[in-house]
């Protein structure tokens, strides 16, 4: 079986945001034009604060600068790569801002406006650290600094680093799936520049059951997360921890997940119209994405 590109084409034409277009532009394209392109795109959600809203996290729709949004603009970034944006040094001076004393962020400052955000988002908070959301945001910002010294070099790169450490050696019982995903993928992307990240790894890879799946507990019916959103790259440590046979037959359940329209959809629940849509924009992007690392995609 071989995904169709030009299906996938029509449909990010007919459902995606800009964004997401430019981001899919990238991903088959691989020139430097498409790739400067997701930084102009990214642009619309900045604020004159340095941070990120305007529901760039699609379930997180108010217009203030969050964690949430931050994660997404660093991604953004992340796909760009190795171009980089002018913006990069005020967000994360930003958040340093809103980084909490013991070096961690919350999980979402207050919501000035929750119409059409989830109740996760509205009801965090502010005042206490989140690992999920720190390493969320932590992962993305190490992704970036493999080639713009912005980031590597800016200050809060190792406070938020040091406290994703800190929070995860004390981890003693398997934590809440999206928790646990999290924290293995800041693991496997520190592990390129921070050594104590592979023992790290190993502490947490105890609570990974080898076919990678974790049921989300609370979740949507049937709400999983799969082998190939832990670990999509191929070669990277945190393969190790997946049964090669579980991942093989993850890449044929995401081939075969493409709908009639040409795109993918998630799992998990959405908390307006626009996010179900702007969700599926963004899943179908990283479909092909993991597909293509894998040679299952031409």
């Amino acid at each position: 079986m071989s995904i169709q590109l030009d299906q996938v084409s029509a449909f990010m034409a007919a459902h995606a945001r800009v964004l997401d277009r430019r981001r899919f532009e990238a991903v088959t394209d691989d020139s430097d034009t498409a790739r400067e392109a997701i930084i102009r795109a990214l642009d619309a959600y900045r604020n004159d604060d340095g941070g990120y809203g305007w529901g760039l996290e699609p379930d997180l729709r108010s217009t203030e600068s969050q964690p949430g949004g931050a994660q997404h603009a660093l991604e953004a970034l992340a796909d760009a790569g190795p171009a980089t944006s002018p913006h990069t040094t005020a967000l994360l001076d930003w958040l340093s801002s809103v980084t909490l004393p013991d070096g961690g962020l919350p999980f979402a400052l207050a919501v000035t406006d929750p119409a059409a955000c989830a109740p996760f988002w509205a009801h965090a908070n502010p005042r206490e650290s989140s690992l999920q959301i720190s390493a969320a945001v932590a992962t993305q910002a190490h992704r970036v600094a493999h080639w713009d010294p912005a980031v590597k070099d800016h200050p809060w790169l190792e406070t938020v680093t040091r406290y994703c450490f800190d929070a995860i050696r004390r981890i003693d019982e398997t934590p809440f799936a999206y928790v646990l995903s999290f924290a293995l993928q800041f693991l496997d992307v520190a592990s390129d520049t921070r050594p104590e990240a592979h023992e790290l790894l190993d502490h947490l890879g105890r609570f990974v059951p080898r076919d990678g799946a974790l049921p989300v507990t609370g979740g949507a019916e049937g709400e999983t997360l799969r082998p190939l959103l832990l670990a999509p790259e191929p070669g990277r440590p945190i393969r190790d921890l997946l049964d090669p046979e579980a991942v093989s037959h993850d890449l044929d359940r995401l081939e075969r997940a493409q709908l009639a329209d040409g795109g993918w959809t998630v799992d998990f629940t959405n908390y307006s119209a626009m996010a179900a849509l702007e969700w599926r924009g963004y899943a179908t992007v990283g479909a092909v994405a993991t597909l293509r690392m894998n040679g299952h995609c031409p």
